[in-house]
């Protein structure tokens, strides 16, 4: 489809609710909606880049064959002094598994990655330049991740002040802006009757997922001076009613972004807004990437008219 109309497409933020922006983008190139750029925050921005690079496939492919444990074998842990992750080698190694690509110069779509100044809690549009430095910045989330230094500033994840940066297609000239956000609570009635067959699969997964993190986490301190050991596996291994402290984290800011998202759309909406129907993942329940994927492709697909006829007009 051709038109003369310039469209941006804003990929938000969401962490393992990510994978619904390549289920997104699988439709609306299905549709031969052209897109003229691509406006992302955290994980919006990593397949915002993978897309622009032209490996769109390649990831969805890795991304199946991925389960919560091996996220966790992707992270780096460093002495918490600014945040429990350092993300820039595993980071490095997930971009380099699906293009060559190191600059923005060199990406098929022109694309704006959104951080958030650490000292003035501005909002960074980073679009030229390294983009692995970029990606460090707008995906670096507060706690959880250290913050990256760019261009003489602390950057951090752009989720804190423009979770969905509809704001920055605009100011780029958009035509038609669609935007893909993922703070929805909306829950799948698909998902529901899945969940119900493999409850116990769940669970069990999710203990695996969780003896992981505290295995990364206790090999990591075991040669220090003072052993963590014992610490770490009391403070996962309490009730289950009382939340760790990477539930209570990402959670916290998962409640900060869905509000801010409420405002600043309200304020700069989308012409076309996509919300898959995922309120039942917490941020880092990665072990859904088909559904969440198909969750992405089916409440796009549900815009395809709209998006058209908007293009006509």
């Amino acid at each position: 489809m051709t038109s003369k109309k310039s469209v941006g497409l804003v990929l938000g933020c969401g962490s393992s609710r990510g994978w619904a922006h390549i289920g997104a983008i699988e439709a609306l190139e299905e549709a031969k909606i052209p897109i003229d750029f691509i406006v992302g925050c955290s994980v919006g921005s990593y397949i915002g880049a993978i897309y622009a690079a032209g490996s769109i496939k390649s990831l969805k492919k890795f991304v199946l064959k991925m389960d919560g444990k091996k996220v966790f074998s992707y992270f780096d842990f460093v002495l918490p002094r600014s945040g429990l992750l350092d993300g820039t080698k595993r980071l490095r190694e997930l971009y380099a598994i699906h293009t060559e690509a190191q600059n923005f110069s060199e990406l098929n779509i022109p694309v704006m990655m959104v951080a958030t100044d650490l000292e003035r809690g501005q909002k960074v549009v980073l679009k030229s330049g390294k983009i692995l430095d970029a990606l460090r910045a707008s995906m670096s989330m507060p706690g959880l991740f250290a913050p990256a230094r760019v261009n003489d500033r602390w950057l951090v994840d752009g989720g804190l002040v423009d979770p969905v940066p509809v704001s920055v297609a605009r100011a780029m000239g958009a035509d038609l802006v669609i935007a893909v956000d993922l703070s929805s609570g909306d829950i799948s009635k698909k998902k529901q009757k899945k969940q119900g067959i493999r409850s116990e699969e769940a669970l069990v997964k999710k203990e695996e997922n969780r003896n992981e993190l505290i295995k990364k986490l206790s090999k990591y301190y075991e040669n220090a001076e003072i052993s963590f050991k014992s610490k770490i596996k009391d403070l996962f291994t309490k009730e289950e009613s009382m939340p760790d402290i990477i539930e209570t984290v990402t959670t916290s800011i998962n409640i900060m972004q869905d509000r801010i998202t409420r405002v600043n759309l309200a304020v700069t909406p989308p012409d076309v807004l996509i919300q898959p129907y995922l309120g039942e993942l917490k941020m880092l329940d990665f072990d859904q990437v088909e559904h969440t994927i198909e969750e992405g492709y089916i409440r796009a697909k549900e815009k395809i008219e709209d998006i058209v006829n908007l293009l006509d007009t």
